[in-house]
């Protein structure tokens, strides 16, 4: 425990002195690090995984108000919680307290698995959305993980867009995968996308490959619902098999 705890320790140096003065979360590694731990992977600690994306999003928004002393700390922690010991581990006992604390936030809906399970042979098939009942919640697929065709890590739905006229939604999906945040999103038709039945992860009909092909756009840019050629264009693409 204590050479797991200097090796956290070690790592959370090494990492501050890396950092730039400006914070960068999207260079930081993290995906990579969760990824390459053995103890998070599967669906019994994908909470852990949720926890510290969380934890991303907060020094995300330290980042947004110039407080990258602050970030740079706040990722230092996420680093020595990947690198540590089994974060279910951590903290006390008191499940009183626990229960309080837990009754004073909104609960949060369990993702899937850092890793893909579309190779198991128990693997439920895909639904289309509108085969859900009851039908999709906003709140079940905004910051829900969204998968390529060949079941990798694409990035998480950042927004919704519901349709106006031609009643057509979209959902804007920031790519990169869990920790990278971005600035750029791909516009994906909701119809186009497929639920595991469990509503944990979201799918595209493209491979990983196929989606380095589809332009991004801005998350602060929403020109493109008035531009019906780009849409056209963009919808096609993401029907491809």
């Amino acid at each position: 425990m204590i050479f797991k705890l200097a090796f956290a320790a070690l790592l959370s140096v090494t990492f501050i002195a890396e950092c730039s003065a400006d914070c960068q979360i999207a260079d930081a590694g993290l995906e990579e690090a969760v990824l390459q731990n053995p103890r998070l992977r599967g669906p019994a600690n994908s909470q852990s995984v949720r926890d510290l994306r969380s934890l991303r999003d907060a020094a995300f928004t330290l980042r947004s108000y110039g407080r990258h002393d602050d970030c740079e700390r706040l990722l230092a922690n996420i680093r020595e919680l990947i690198a540590g010991p089994p974060m279910g581990s951590l903290g006390d006992n008191d499940e009183d307290e626990a229960a309080k604390q837990t009754n004073a936030s909104e609960p949060k809906v369990q993702r899937g698995a850092a890793l893909g399970t579309r190779g198991k042979k128990d693997a439920k098939p895909l639904m289309e959305i509108g085969d859900l009942a009851p039908s999709l919640r906003s709140d079940e697929i905004v910051g829900a993980e969204v998968r390529s065709a060949d079941d990798k890590i694409v990035g998480e739905v950042r927004n919704i867009v519901f349709g106006a006229k031609d009643s057509r939604d979209y959902v804007i999906v920031a790519s990169g995968g869990f920790f990278t945040t971005g600035k750029d999103s791909v516009v994906v038709p909701l119809k186009l996308l497929k639920v595991s039945q469990d509503r944990s992860s979201f799918y595209l009909l493209v491979t990983k490959d196929a989606l380095k092909s589809i332009p991004t756009m801005p998350d602060q840019d929403y020109n493109w619902l008035t531009d019906e050629k780009w849409r056209a264009r963009n919808d096609q693409l993401f029907k491809q098999q």
